[in-house]
């Protein structure tokens, strides 16, 4: 019997998916485990897999966003007519708003290093690692992989890898293929010149699943939670001769972000109303202390969580999180390493920035926004001295923190970094 595929929900926040590329088509035999098609969501490219055996009848959408629970493809016998089932979906899906339960595939998010590895012989005989959908791009162009450097784990070629040696201006393939088929890739096309209102040129360019994401999430919070800030200076000069010394002996380079997430992590041990959220008719006040790290990627912010932040060395935040924000570069993050924060912080001194204010990621009541390092003229026992001062903002959900909690915590936080010694007791 042909069975409808439908576009799962791959997390919280997903509401659609891009079909990036479809490495089945219509008529070919499929048996479980196949991969069908590379899904990008807001966070990170799936991969779409098949768990039946049969035979690959329809294809809904070529290429483009699908909704959540929209038909993606239906799979049945050889020769069925697949129509039945198709129309039966179609007014399931106008009947009901719940979701239509099906055996279809689902999305699997692995990051690269995980992900089902296509070994290619290439001419020299070595084994080039890439993923399906590169393998594809690459044999309709006619090139040979082991001419192109991966950007993936261990090399691993990907199809960005594949796009950008195609797009040089001179990319030689591994066979004179003059007719090689043109390459349609799924990145955001920028459409000519046009003309606003105001008469002046501008381009228009799709908006991406994550930046859509983005705009709704940060827009709920910031005109549903009542946010205030906070501000506080902090003298930065002993935390710079304490991080001198322990990268002389630490495994891992610390970094003035490790730092200040540890601070941040001992402080709310100790004042827990800015470690909850708000539940709408109750606050819950998290017993774990799961430390958010806003990191910039192309597309926008993602935000990896370091667990019990508060348990971990130093060296432990810095591997953790450098090995997160690499991972959220790629779009290679799990689901799981961006659920759980309680508390985030947002930092922007690489950027030569004093100081800022940022929106606070639900489901937190808060977050930090850390400004540079910058020298500046204080005062030190009545004499005037050079200082360096980092400024701390805390954004703060009036619903579940007071303006004296929020106060406290930041003093808190100013005495651990003017003192590290304090966070190892």
């Amino acid at each position: 019997m042909a069975e409808v595929i439908r576009m799962p929900r791959m997390s919280d926040t997903m509401e659609e998916g891009v079909i990036v590329g479809w490495l089945k088509q219509v008529g070919d035999s499929l048996e479980p485990g196949d991969v069908l098609a590379e899904v990008e969501t807001d966070k990170a490219t799936m991969e779409l897999e098949s768990f039946q055996e049969g035979v690959l009848l329809y294809i809904g959408v070529k290429e483009g966003p699908v909704p959540v629970n929209g038909v993606l493809a239906v799979i049945g016998e050889e020769g069925e007519d697949y129509k039945p089932a198709l129309a039966a979906a179609d007014s399931a899906a106008t009947t009901s708003s719940e979701p239509v339960k099906s055996e279809a595939p689902v999305a699997v998010e692995t990051p690269q290093a995980e992900e089902p590895v296509v070994a290619v012989a290439a001419n020299n005989n070595s084994r080039v690692k890439a993923s399906p959908l590169a393998k594809k791009i690459a044999a309709d162009a006619g090139l040979d992989l082991a001419t192109i450097n991966g950007s993936g784990d261990n090399g691993r070629i990907v199809k960005k890898d594949v796009e950008s040696y195609i797009n040089q201006p001179s990319a030689p393939t591994s066979t004179p293929a003059p007719a090689a088929k043109p390459v349609e890739t799924n990145e955001p096309a920028v459409a000519p010149f046009v003309y606003g209102g105001n008469g002046q040129a501008a381009e228009e360019v799709p908006v991406s699943q994550m930046r859509k994401v983005i705009a709704r999430r940060l827009g709920e919070s910031k005109f549903s939670a009542p946010h205030f800030y906070l501000t506080i200076e902090v003298e930065m000069s002993k935390a710079m001769a304490t991080r001198k010394q322990l990268n002389e002996i630490s495994p891992t380079r610390i970094s003035y972000n490790d730092l200040v997430v540890k601070s941040c992590a001992v402080a709310l041990r100790q004042h827990p109303a800015i470690n909850s959220s708000w539940l709408g008719d109750k606050i819950r006040i998290n017993k774990e202390i799961n430390v958010g790290v806003a990191v910039a990627v192309p597309d926008g912010l993602l935000v990896p969580v370091i667990r019990h932040a508060d348990m971990k060395s130093l060296s432990q935040i810095n591997v953790e999180v450098k090995a997160l924000a690499g991972k959220a570069k790629e779009k290679r993050l799990q689901p799981d390493q961006m659920q759980g924060n309680t508390f985030t912080i947002s930092n922007l001194g690489m950027f030569d920035i004093d100081e800022f204010t940022a929106i606070i990621n639900p489901p937190d009541a808060c977050i930090m926004a850390v400004g540079s390092i910058a020298e500046k003229p204080v005062v030190k026992d009545g004499e005037l001295a050079v200082g360096n001062i980092m400024k701390l903002t805390l954004s703060c959900d009036h619903r579940v923190v007071d303006g004296a909690s929020g106060a406290k915590f930041l003093k808190t936080v100013k005495s651990m970094l003017e003192d590290p010694i304090r966070l190892l007791v």
